[in-house]
């Protein structure tokens, strides 16, 4: 294989790069996930005890400091807490990989020469270790959820549906700033600017509802705003999936984790020359 040759972009490429590499792919999650706790004493303990912690200070801060309710939900401090957790779910799993992306390459340049090794799958690698990071939130959520309210509404079984927008808008923006960070070192340092401000710019401290009139339509335009209210939704409210923007986020997040993908593979013959 010739690293300088044109990669190919074709959507279906997306589909078939993931199979055909499924097994490395589980791999390296695993490397990644087990590597990031690895020397220390409770090693994987600490992905449960994160969310734990994180919970225990967003509840303290916001519904004893500040005395903050959730319109629309009730005077409880637990309710609040997990309304507020649910949005940082989202929010914490597109920050995850999006504020790494911009380095994939960069801390991996060992691959680069390596002409076997498919690049493109780093950024999936990514965002399977963001996943399995989410997926111990949720558990971290239903212990807390469980004992004060119950089982959650069966509506809880539509979050596939509900994330996989996020999922595909996250990944289509990691290959393009995994390919950006090659070429443009202040990549990482600008995108972790972006994410903060996307933090309190998204409706994850407050619901949309609390915003002026004027303002509720610029927060719309933010892609995690319909996934984190449609989240709680379906996690806590009861309400099924509001299936018309549902079907816009997925047209516009498909287009993005196409173009994401094929500017990669555009772009990725020059790696080698820049590293």
């Amino acid at each position: 294989m010739n690293p300088h040759a044109q990669a190919p972009t074709h959507p279906a490429e997306l589909l078939r790069t993931g199979w055909r590499n499924r097994a490395l792919i589980y791999n390296l999650i695993k490397r990644e996930v087990v590597g990031r706790y690895r020397g220390s004493m409770m090693g994987l303990l600490w992905s449960f005890f994160n969310p734990v912690f994180m919970l225990i200070v967003y509840t303290f801060v916001f519904s004893v400091v500040f005395r903050a309710r959730w319109q629309g939900g009730s005077d409880s401090k637990v309710e609040f807490a997990l309304v507020l957790f649910t949005g940082l779910l989202v929010f914490n799993l597109f920050s995850e990989v999006v504020n790494k992306a911009p380095g994939l390459i960069l801390n991996n340049a060992n691959y680069v020469k390596k002409v076997i090794f498919p690049l493109e799958i780093l950024p999936l690698v990514a965002l399977g270790a963001a996943a399995f990071h989410m997926m111990i939130s949720l558990l971290v959520w239903l212990l807390f959820y469980v004992p004060f309210f119950g089982l959650p509404p069966w509506t809880v079984l539509l979050l596939p549906l509900v994330l996989l927008p996020l999922l595909l808008l996250t990944l289509g923006l990691a290959w393009l700033l995994a390919s950006l960070g090659v070429y443009l070192r202040d990549v990482s340092q600008i995108i972790g600017v972006i994410t903060m401000a996307l933090m309190f710019m998204s409706p994850i401290f407050y619901p949309v509802a609390a915003l002026p009139d004027q303002y509720q339509a610029v927060m719309h335009l933010n892609p995690l705003t319909y996934i984190v209210e449609e989240t709680r939704n379906v996690m806590i409210w009861g309400r099924p999936i509001a299936w018309e923007p549902w079907a816009l986020w997925i047209a516009v997040s498909g287009a993005v984790v196409w173009l994401g993908f094929a500017w990669f593979q555009k772009t990725r013959k020059g790696f080698s020359d820049v590293l």
